[in-house]
């Protein structure tokens, strides 16, 4: 069974049309790339993932469950940074973290030491002590994805996760999501960025119009090339 599902998933906001018939797969051991323009249906397919909103029509699972019920047992093993990071503004970057592992099940002292580790896993010890209404946009971006894989989940989306990153965040973020897929989660991204696709993702899903296209494979120099003609060629269709 997968770990992420969307089958047969429709959504439309007033008369627009979000997602259109999409079905959709993540498995453990796997990094999944969502890709497409704006207006593809990437966030709301994610949002519906994370139980933020229930879809016209189709199914949507986590671990199993309906992520809109999500048992305590399934919730523990579950990660999720979709639009804006969940942070508490008022505290500091090592008291948000240490919640976000109370939230996640760990014991009071395992907290403590799982928000340390994410502290050195997304570089944010220069800014340990500090309050995340102080963060940079960058960095409260690590916050929000290092409190969402503290406690290692097991199924994982993320929603465009480098969007805001520098290089040295970049490549923090890469490390950490390739090493959640080889410990065996399942782990689904959107991205615009093709680049990152392409050093990250084991399979890549190509969304136009809330509809799947097509997947490409991540090698390769002419990936951009290949995902606009397959985008062209979907809108031709359409």
């Amino acid at each position: 069974m997968p770990a992420l599902l969307l089958d047969d998933v429709s959504h439309t906001f007033g008369g627009r049309v979000a997602l259109d018939h999409l079905t959709l797969t993540a498995r453990p051991s796997q990094v999944t790339a969502l890709i497409g323009l704006n207006g593809a249906g990437k966030t709301t397919a994610l949002r519906a993932l994370a139980g933020r909103l229930r879809p016209t029509r189709g199914a949507v699972g986590v671990l199993g469950h309906d992520p809109a019920d999500l048992p305590a047992h399934g919730a523990v093993r579950f990660g999720h940074v979709v639009d804006a990071p969940l942070v508490y503004p008022e505290l500091t970057v090592t008291e948000n973290l240490r919640c976000a592992a109370r939230l996640h099940g760990l014991m009071r002292q395992d907290a403590a030491s799982a928000a340390d580790a994410a502290v050195g896993r997304t570089g944010l010890d220069p800014w340990r002590h500090t309050r995340a209404n102080a963060l940079s946009t960058g960095n409260r971006q690590r916050l929000g994805i290092a409190g969402a894989t503290l406690h290692h989940p097991t199924a994982l989306i993320l929603d465009e996760p480098t969007s805001a990153l520098d290089p040295q965040g970049v490549v923090l973020v890469r490390e950490l999501v390739r090493g959640l897929a080889d410990g065996g989660a399942a782990v689904l991204v959107s991205s615009h960025h093709l680049d990152e696709v392409a050093r990250t993702a084991d399979e890549i899903v190509v969304l136009h119009a809330g509809r799947q296209v097509g997947r490409l494979e991540p090698g390769g120099a002419d990936l951009e090339q290949r995902f606009f003609a397959m985008v062209l060629a979907a809108e031709s269709v359409t």
